[in-house]
């Protein structure tokens, strides 16, 4: 079996699943996909990394969350050939020992898949989402700053530092604006980096302030 991420959510990269496919289908493995950071954003209609590839039909097993673009809630879940998800059903230790959703949890996971199925609520939705990406990675660039990713809402602000990643962040939150930064051991030593997930929820002068206080702290930490 090969597991990937779908989306490598410290960096922002899309995982080259064609390419993954491949070797897979030549050493008759089975692919698991975890595109929790996927899931109802990526691709033309949300359906994740598969689609964004057009490898829907190569992937055995998808795994994902209802966390994270669907809305916050909690649980998740597994879908793909029904031969591997009766054997999950009847060996997968999580699922076994585990409670079942509360109906509110499943009522707001159904109503997040309702919205991101159809055409009318989600083409607006993500329209703002990737006008909201393409605005903060278009100004960090031209001000200055490094930037991690292409291709997704999850834009890494590359740093190094571990001390200056907490220093902006602290900063930041100071001018209410809430990122966390990440250093070692969670992404590599001298790799440290804050982490902007930008959302259809922000509005374009949400962004354009969230950019104009990173322009502030760099230029006061020596950033750019």
């Amino acid at each position: 079996m090969v597991v990937t991420d779908g989306v490598f959510s410290m960096d922002g990269v899309v995982a080259p699943l064609r390419d993954i496919c491949d070797v897979v289908e030549k050493h008759g493995a089975v692919l698991l996909v975890d595109d929790a950071h996927a899931t109802g954003f990526v691709g033309e209609t949300g359906r994740g990394t598969g689609e964004y590839w057009g490898v829907l039909d190569r992937v055995h097993l998808v795994n994902s969350t209802l966390g994270k673009a669907l809305g916050g809630a909690s649980g998740g879940y597994t879908v793909g050939n029904p031969l591997l998800v009766s054997l999950l059903r009847n060996t997968s230790r999580p699922y076994l020992f585990s409670n079942t959703l509360a109906p509110s949890v499943v009522g707001a996971a159904a109503a997040a898949l309702d919205l991101v199925s159809n055409a009318e609520t989600r083409t607006p939705l993500l329209q703002q989402l990737w006008a909201n990406a393409e605005l903060f990675r278009t100004r960090m660039t031209d001000a200055g700053f490094t930037l991690a990713g292409k291709d997704h809402a999850i834009i890494p602000v590359m740093l190094g530092d571990a001390r200056v990643a907490s220093q902006m962040a602290d900063a930041l939150l100071r001018r209410g604006i809430y990122v966390i930064g990440f250093s070692f051991p969670v992404v590599p030593r001298d790799r440290a980096r804050i982490r902007v997930q930008l959302s259809a929820a922000h509005t374009t002068e949400h962004v354009n302030r969230a950019v104009d206080a990173f322009i502030e702290v760099g230029r006061e930490l020596n950033v750019i």
